[in-house]
């Protein structure tokens, strides 16, 4: 049970669906316009390597730490305030970035944005929940909210390379601040408020374990992708992580109104749908970030031309996403959800088997195959939410979006770290600066620089070695893709209804 009040007619749901779709849209850009102004930043900040790894950072370690603290207190101060106070730190945040001129400033902003898309991105998910009590409704809803969440990821480098070509690297976090107000507006007027009828007590020692377990585990994954396995800082954050995580859980199992329902996780679909998201963006994760930096160090393209090569993925995930809600009610929710994730595994075969040198086409196609793929995210997300009591979407929500963030950062973490691996193993350099040459291709392409004509030797060499690199890490995603489809398929249930109500 939930409280929603008023009544919302079906022409106010699809109008509130709007809002939340371009509230999530506005988000996922902005998580990746950091990666096409990150050069253009640097080159006029000049930020010391540490603070270079803070402004990466600062927004997913403040994310993480605050997802299941803001869920909970969204079902108690209400999702529609949380939503909309969130898309006025996010719009904010993003206009600060105007006084932003040295790089601590910078961190600063980007700490402020991850509080806002804590608020913002599980608010979402709980108010479709909410919102569309129709479980069929519901599916095709969360498909809109997934395509969208695609469109962003796609659009950010797009409208990001643009706004370089024409102004300073301020531009790009300002893109959303306008349609950040339009949002406010619309969703004063057309989303209802809902919270829980009866909110658990509230822990303050789940907070705090919580916020310094998923901080302390994020930090632990990134340092081990960047520092290598023995690097002592992330064995510590991994030990408090594992403490403090632990400790938080059997605090969760033991209490009958915890600050996180664990125990959503005995419903087999639920924990279906979360192996999903968490699969799909460890893959993806790594596999896109290499492409990205494939297309712009090995092919040359700008940061625009790269944004719209990209395209492919999301135009795709735009036509799947919403299909996927009514194919599954054909074939089966199972069916639509491994086999989502096999149509992924196949696209990254295509660059895993494709013959060298390799060109644009076989990644078009890994683009396109992830983009269908993709369409199941929106089924996911239906099984997630349609597996827990309305009275609990701020747990359901806050599991769905940490298993995104923590399969973003162990992909580029666990798949970045094979690849970095696979790229040294393969470039046979031994001139001067090899230790810059061989640490990343960015790396060995300045050095090539300095060395004239001779360079050109090794600038092949470097770029032959990443192209190996990305598609010996495309075939470790195809095996993770194939791994997580059968998990799903074993989790399951052969009938399983999306449009049956949750019981």
């Amino acid at each position: 049970m939930t409280i929603t009040t008023p009544p919302v007619s079906a022409k106010r749901r699809w109008a509130g669906l709007a809002v939340l779709s371009a509230s999530v849209l506005l988000v996922v850009m902005d998580m990746t316009v950091l990666n096409v102004a990150l050069p253009a930043l640097s080159a006029d900040l000049r930020p010391s390597s540490v603070e270079l790894l803070w402004i990466v950072d600062a927004y997913g370690l403040v994310l993480a730490g605050l997802l299941v603290t803001v869920s909970a207190l969204g079902d108690r101060w209400g999702r529609k305030r949380m939503l909309l106070t969130g898309l006025a730190v996010f719009g904010l945040a993003s206009l600060a970035v105007l006084l932003a001129d040295r790089p601590a400033e910078v961190i600063a902003v980007r700490a402020l944005l991850g509080v806002g898309g804590a608020m913002i991105m599980p608010s979402t998910l709980s108010m479709i929940r909410n919102l569309f009590t129709d479980p069929g409704e519901r599916a095709t809803a969360l498909g809109v909210w997934s395509a969208m969440a695609a469109v962003g990821a796609a659009l950010g480098p797009i409208l990001a390379g643009f706004l370089l070509e024409h102004f300073s690297w301020h531009s790009a976090f300002l893109l959303n601040v306008p349609v950040m107000v339009v949002a406010i507006g619309a969703g004063l007027f057309l989303l209802p408020e809902s919270r829980s009828p009866s909110p658990s007590r509230w822990d303050a020692l789940a907070t705090v374990l919580v916020m310094t377990g998923m901080v302390a585990l994020v930090y632990a994954v990134k340092s081990f992708g960047k520092y290598g396995l023995t690097a002592p800082s992330a064995l510590v954050a991994t030990a408090v992580a594992a403490v403090a995580l632990g400790w938080f859980a059997a605090r969760c199992l033991g209490r009958p109104d915890p600050l996180l329902e664990l125990r959503l996780f005995r419903s087999g679909p639920f924990s279906a749908g979360v192996t999903t998201a968490l699969t799909t963006s460890i893959a993806m994760g790594a596999v896109l970030l290499l492409l990205a930096q494939w297309m712009q160090l090995v092919q040359g393209y700008s940061p625009l031309e790269t944004g719209v090569r990209l395209l492919p993925a999301a135009l795709a995930a735009l036509v799947a996403s919403p299909l996927a809600p009514s194919l599954a009610g054909r074939i089966g929710a199972r069916t639509v959800l491994a086999g989502g994730l096999a149509v992924t595994a196949a696209g990254f075969m295509l660059v895993f088997l494709a013959p060298a040198p390799l060109g644009y086409w076989p990644v078009a196609g890994l683009l396109v195959l992830v983009g269908v793929g993709n369409g199941a995210l929106g089924v996911a997300s239906a099984m997630i939410m349609s597996g827990s009591p309305a009275a609990k979407s701020g747990s359901a929500a806050a599991i769905e979006e940490t298993s995104y963030d923590l399969g973003g950062a162990l992909g580029v973490a666990v798949l970045g770290s094979v690849a970095a691996a696979v790229y040294r193993g393969a470039l046979d350099y031994a001139g001067p600066a090899a230790g810059v040459a061989r640490e990343s291709l960015g790396g060995a392409l300045g050095v090539a620089g300095e060395l004239g004509a001779a360079g050109a030797a090794l600038a092949g060499r470097a770029t032959a070695a990443f192209t190996g690199s990305l598609a010996l890490t495309s075939g470790a995603g195809a095996a993770l893709m194939l791994a997580g489809a059968l998990v799903v398929w074993l989790l399951t249930p052969r009938d399983l209804d999306l449009s049956a109500p949750h019981r």
